[in-house]
């Protein structure tokens, strides 16, 4: 029950974030203060906050949906969103200036996900 509710919602969360940001990369650039200064911007924020983020959600939807990804999909939550939170967890504590509420939105997000990923494969 915990791992399709973590991956129904990580599903939905996932494709809709990332087909926003496929659409319009200054979305996730302006929620961080990033700036695109370079040719190159456009394309790596499209790619890595839409192309990955909706492609992740995909495939945490075919772990809800499909018995033989479920696990997979479980895991690869724990892996790559417990692993965000961790390095944004550092750097948000050892950086140089305070973070605003965009870190601390991720970082409850991040850790709730991972954790529930965990408590599901230990079922």
């Amino acid at each position: 029950m915990v791992g399709k509710f973590v991956l129904w919602l990580s599903a939905s969360m996932f494709i809709a974030y990332g087909l926003a940001c496929l659409v319009s990369p200054a979305l996730p650039a302006g929620y961080a203060g990033l700036e695109f200064i370079s040719a190159d911007a456009f394309p790596e924020v499209g790619a890595m906050y839409g192309g990955l983020q909706t492609g992740f959600g995909i495939f945490c939807l075919l772990g809800a949906l499909k018995t033989d990804f479920y696990r997979p999909a479980l895991v690869l939550l724990l892996l790559c969103i417990g692993g965000l939170a961790l390095a944004r967890c550092f750097w948000a504590f050892t950086g140089a200036a305070e973070v605003g509420g965009y870190t601390y939105g991720a970082l409850v997000y991040e850790y709730s996900t991972a954790i529930l990923a965990a408590l599901a494969l230990r079922r």
